[in-house]
């Protein structure tokens, strides 16, 4: 058993239209979610195994991805990862706001652009940067998205990028 709190913002995302993604999860991780929405309390019960495959997927999608992404989950080949702007902006509210637009972009250029080159998908949610995809894949992202909020400019970043996946190709 394990207990997650997400944003109550995300109990419904999680929840889903009739409790028909809460059932997805729990039929893709072989758990039982039982959900306090009041609180934001997700607690996962299963075997812990499952409940170790069923707890990224949760945190996915308490931190803004769509939960059909989140499910991706269930292949052992993806991971997720979670990067938080508090880390790189210290206690700085402007900094932490500068940070979030550059890596947004302009018109969500910027994710987008980093989504494409690694073939990976990006949230940006409240103080967070979550991505999921392969793991070497979200390794990439993971370093392109911190020299950006380190504030490296964002062609040579891509460029950067660019070369390293098509490495990982060869």
């Amino acid at each position: 058993m394990t207990e997650i709190k997400i944003p109550k913002v995300r109990v419904a995302a999680l929840l889903g239209i009739k409790g028909q993604t809460k059932r997805k999860i729990e039929k893709a991780t072989k758990t039982k979610l039982k959900v306090n929405s009041q609180e934001g309390e997700i607690e996962i019960l299963g075997e812990p195994l499952e409940v170790y495959q069923a707890e990224p997927i949760v945190k996915a999608v308490a931190r803004g991805f769509n939960p059909e992404i989140a499910l991706t989950l269930t292949n052992e080949e993806n991971c997720f990862d979670l990067i938080d702007f508090k880390h790189h902006a210290g206690g700085s509210k402007k900094k932490l706001e500068r940070m979030k637009s550059r890596l947004i972009g302009e018109k969500g250029r910027c994710r987008k652009t980093i989504e494409d080159i690694s073939n990976v998908k990006i949230s940006i949610h409240g103080k967070t940067v979550g991505i999921i995809g392969r793991i070497e894949n979200v390794h990439l992202a993971r370093t392109a998205i911190v020299d950006i909020l380190k504030g490296a400019p964002h062609g040579p970043v891509y460029k950067k990028l660019e070369e390293r996946i098509s490495g990982l190709n060869e």
